[in-house]
């Protein structure tokens, strides 16, 4: 084997399968079926391999893995319920060299209000409840833990919208599961906020 395939070889292993699980639970969401999950993730590491000379090595994997997985959703998927969107190869090929340290401010985690470690059939069922717009950023960012500028990249939308639909979001689940967390003995720690209005929301 030769030094660059050895390269992409341990890059593929090291930095690409360990975040398989991760992946599998993002394309369950997406789909609702074991099935087409196993599918998704599988083209996904397929394109990850064909495409690998165009991952910068030590970036942001998980980010660039994810954004194959959702576009690959967008292009097969969405077909079967009319709303195909094709999206160029090279939207994603390139992706990992901008600067993603900036989570955001004033917006509370999810996962530090009502569903801290919490993540029960009542949650699992309200999130996929919510369309797919609204439900992909609350999985990433609320469940993957992945910054602002990492969803935009993700997604294709600016951060000014990944803020809109994730504030609308939250605030859909929380009527969702209003009951189910005072149950628990949570309350809101957002207050009465009002949901922000953007040119850039679609």
């Amino acid at each position: 084997m030769s030094e660059e395939l050895e390269k992409y070889d341990r890059i593929f292993h090291e930095e690409f399968l360990p975040h398989i699980d991760a992946l599998k639970t993002f394309a369950f969401h997406l789909t609702y079926n074991d099935e087409d999950a196993d599918d998704l993730v599988q083209e996904t590491y397929m394109k990850a391999h064909r495409f690998i000379k165009k991952y910068h090595e030590g970036t942001n994997a998980k980010a660039w893995l994810f954004k194959i997985l959702k576009n690959a959703y967008i292009n097969e998927y969405r077909k079967k319920s009319k709303r195909p969107t094709k999206v160029d190869l090279e939207d994603y090929v390139n992706y990992g060299e901008e600067s993603v340290d900036d989570k955001g401010s004033g917006y509370l985690d999810l996962r530090e209000e009502i569903f801290d470690n919490m993540m029960g059939d009542e949650i699992t069922i309200a999130i996929n409840t919510l369309p797919i717009d609204f439900r992909t950023v609350i999985l990433l960012c609320d469940i993957e833990g992945f910054t602002y500028e990492e969803i935009s990249a993700i997604i294709d939308v600016p951060i000014g919208t990944v803020r809109s639909r994730l504030f609308r979001a939250r605030n859909m689940l929380k009527k969702k599961l209003q009951t189910y967390a005072e149950s628990l003995g949570y309350t809101d720690k957002r207050g009465k906020n009002k949901i922000p209005t953007s040119s850039e929301e679609e």
